[in-house]
């Protein structure tokens, strides 16, 4: 395999050393910090780089960087690359583009069976020292119908998840995956609003977009089936907070579990929340505090946690240097367009 210089940025130490390990025979060139025009001088000869979303690759830092010919970008977006710039270089870019799909799906469930089965209040009574089951009685997953709003690859996963349970799946997409549905036995409805009308369990895996911002809001919060449990794992945007505490008030929602807040629409990619100057940015904690979703006590939240396992971390990783070697051997994977 060629010897390249490769420079590698946004990086926290225990991904170095991932990194390091399996790039041994290159020259590489690790930053702790984003790139930014004063450190091209230190990589002005990189023929590959390595990034985060707080890198801003445009035209100006392309000029000084003559010899660069592949960009991977440990992230799913890649708005913060100039891509068709790199195209008139010929400048390869590739991204990570999926990484959690079973991680997040897990966590909905994880959110779903604390609120079936009162996992949180159970705990929390026995610490107290009480064996008592007062006010503990939860219900059962199976036979109830899950409604799956977004069927892509977490959405999927989360029909797998609830075919073990043996519950009844109805799902909403814009693009419906006929056969998926055919395989695992569930029925796509019309609209959003035919998904909520039936549901005894609303889960979220939709992205965030213009035409999915409040997908879930105070039109149609009313048409509900009363007492459902609604989980979002998603993003906070989809749902208007709003129409979650008429909700929660007037019975339309028996209870929330939420991984994500309205709040976080300036979160981009996931892995962002791990990063010490993202909490400089914006400290959560105490958007969480002011929240009035905090004060009801059938409102469960997590903190932007879902993604957050082992296994999803060193995906990234790895098909980051999937991307590089397959780079080197002149072929190329998850390109960007």
């Amino acid at each position: 395999m060629i010897k390249i210089k490769i420079a590698l940025f946004e990086l926290e130490n225990w991904e170095k050393d991932f990194l390091k390990s399996r790039l041994k025979g290159h020259d590489v060139l690790f930053f702790s910090k984003k790139l930014a025009v004063s450190d091209t001088n230190k990589i002005k000869n990189a023929e590959a780089l390595v990034i985060f979303i707080n890198s801003k690759i445009d035209k100006n830092i392309l000029d000084r960087l003559p010899k660069l010919r592949f960009i991977t970008t440990m992230s799913t977006g890649f708005d913060h690359i100039d891509v068709q710039e790199c195209k008139k270089r010929n400048i390869l870019v590739s991204n990570v583009p999926s990484y959690g799909e079973n991680t997040v799906a897990e966590h909905a469930f994880a959110l779903l069976l604390n609120i079936s089965r009162k996992i949180h209040d159970s705990i929390e009574k026995t610490r107290r020292g009480s064996f008592d089951l007062k006010d503990l009685r939860g219900f059962d997953l199976k036979g109830k119908t899950l409604g799956v709003l977004g069927t892509g690859k977490i959405g999927k996963h989360s029909v797998m998840i609830a075919k073990g349970f043996q519950m009844n799946i109805v799902a909403y997409d814009p693009f419906p995956d006929k056969e998926f549905a055919k395989q695992h036995g569930f029925e796509y409805l019309k609209s959003v609003e035919n998904v909520l009308s039936v549901s005894d369990v609303i889960t979220l895996h939709a992205p965030y977009m213009p035409s999915t911002h409040h997908m879930i809001n105070m039109s149609n919060i009313r048409k509900i089936k009363k007492g459902a449990v609604l989980i979002n794992t998603a993003r906070g945007g989809l749902i208007e907070t709003k129409a979650i505490l008429y909700g929660l008030k007037n019975g339309f929602i028996s209870a929330f579990g939420t991984d994500v807040l309205e709040e976080e629409g300036f979160v981009r990619e996931d892995k962002e929340m791990l990063y010490k100057s993202f909490k400089k940015q914006a400290d959560l904690k105490t958007v969480l505090e002011d929240h009035i979703l905090l004060e009801q006590d059938n409102v469960f939240i997590t903190p932007h946690n879902a993604f957050n396992t082992k296994e999803a971390l060193l995906r990234i990783l790895q098909t980051t240097v999937d991307n590089l070697n397959y780079f080197l051997k002149k072929k190329s994977i998850n390109l960007v367009k």
